[in-house]
């Protein structure tokens, strides 16, 4: 049986030494090859100007945008902290040139109607105070034709796989962060009834041992 969600905060990861742990925790991931840049490619979003919301770090759209040619990125994120700590890693990757990031709320993006070819996330839905209404941002903000892809963790994974993670999260401080982000997260049928109230159009989920993922395209 599944446990309840424990619904968690959607104030972003603040502080410095915290920052700067999950910073080196997604550099591990990002190391490994475990950073979701193969899914969001999968997807075909490949090409423009795309949203990432929630970028924490960066390394995700960061190795978007170096595997991809003529693409631009604007990252929207709650925590300042973590935009400070995204752009110095853009500089870094030499790419500060094709990313802008910018602090804001996904329920109310201060960006206009059909601005980006795709948006995508990774590990952030689990925090959405209110997931309708970013799902019916992410609709408003992306051109007819554009892309989405939402993944993140799912609450029902498999204890074996659970433990997997929690072995491999580094530093260890950061290990109580990755089990209250899996009690906040959802199921399958938890977020397809979501989807169901929602402006998305063509939408698909699908699930996979570590999470869940949520694609389509704009009509």
């Amino acid at each position: 049986m599944v446990k309840p969600r424990i619904v968690e905060t959607d104030h972003g990861i603040t502080g410095e030494i915290t920052t700067r742990m999950y910073d080196v925790m997604m550099r591990n991931m990002r190391d490994k090859g475990w950073i979701e840049t193969n899914l969001i490619l999968g997807e075909e979003i490949s090409s423009g100007l795309a949203l990432e919301i929630g970028p924490g770090p960066g390394y995700r759209g960061l190795e978007w945008l170096k595997r991809t040619k003529g693409t631009h990125l604007e990252g929207l994120e709650i925590s300042e902290d973590m935009i400070a700590l995204a752009r110095k890693n853009a500089v870094e990757y030499g790419l500060s040139g094709r990313v802008k990031y910018y602090k804001g709320d996904a329920q109310q993006m201060p960006f206009k109607d059909g601005y980006f070819d795709a948006v995508f996330t990774n590990g952030s839905l689990h925090e959405w105070s209110n997931p309708q209404s970013i799902f019916n941002e992410i609709v408003r903000v992306i051109k007819p034709g554009g892309k989405y892809l939402i993944s993140d963790l799912r609450r029902d994974m498999n204890p074996a796989i659970k433990g997997f993670l929690w072995l491999t999260v580094k530093p260890k401080e950061m290990r109580p962060g990755l089990m209250s982000s899996l009690d906040a997260s959802y199921t399958i049928s938890e977020i397809s009834a979501i989807l169901t109230r929602t402006k998305l159009q063509d939408w698909k989920v699908s699930q996979n041992p570590f999470g869940i993922v949520v694609s389509g395209r704009k009509q």
